[in-house]
């Protein structure tokens, strides 16, 4: 007998769709091996969960990135500004790119479908690490809360139509000023930047995924001249 097919229960649900992930998570697989890299994508789940605020979920982890989604536009901020804050305070842990968009998808059980979750995550993927990119309804509630935002202007994402506004959101934490990349010493540009790393009660920003799987390597030496 054939067991006719049921489809789950269908909620169409507005909210905020944030994608984050792990900047130079690659070259910290190559430099540290598959274990390491498997328990720094663990922690950082656990920190996701310890930064989610009222009404925000977690809908799943995927390899080194999460989804999570939260009510609106200014708790999906504050959500990504907790994440920021609790993983630059862990020694050692590498940088995180984000992207938010607000919109209507589709819950089915325990996932979110549609197309403002696939723009989301392609809006991520535009973002560098420290960086965290949105679209147009997260940058207006991010000036009602007086976040410095950056205008990028139309961006063509793939596997999207028509090319989208894209804004980057300021919420740098802890010092301003431009770091310096300890291995080749050259000056960084935290936007651009290919990741960082906590060594001792110090964070290092890398100009290439060399530089960093060097440091990783061995930080004590590039460390040495440090005073």
């Amino acid at each position: 007998m054939t067991i006719p097919y049921s489809p789950a229960a269908t909620n169409r649900i507005q909210a905020t769709f944030c994608f984050a992930d792990l900047a130079g998570f690659t070259a910290l697989t190559e430099s540290q091996g598959d274990e390491d890299a498997a328990d720094v994508a663990t922690r950082f789940a656990d920190i996701t969960r310890s930064a989610l605020g009222p009404g925000d979920r977690l809908i799943k982890t995927i390899g080194d990135a999460v989804f999570v989604m939260s009510p609106s536009p200014a708790s999906g901020i504050d959500f990504v500004e907790r994440l920021l804050y609790l993983t630059s305070t862990r020694p050692g842990f590498p940088a995180l790119r984000a992207g938010l968009h607000y919109g209507e998808a589709v819950q089915r059980e325990y996932d979110m479908f549609g197309a403002a979750v696939n723009l989301a995550a392609r809006v991520a993927a535009e973002a560098f690490a420290g960086e965290v990119i949105c679209t147009l309804p997260i940058a207006e509630a991010a000036r009602r809360q007086d976040i410095p935002v950056v205008e990028l202007g139309p961006v063509p994402l793939k596997n999207v139509r028509k090319s989208i506004e894209l804004f980057s959101l300021a919420l740098m934490i802890g010092d301003n000023a431009t770091p310096v990349d300890p291995v080749c010493n050259a000056p960084v540009d935290r936007r651009a930047a290919a990741g960082r790393l906590r060594y001792g009660n110090t964070e290092y920003w890398f100009c290439s995924l060399t530089c960093a799987a060097a440091f990783a390597s061995n930080p004590a030496w590039h460390t040495s001249n440090d005073a």
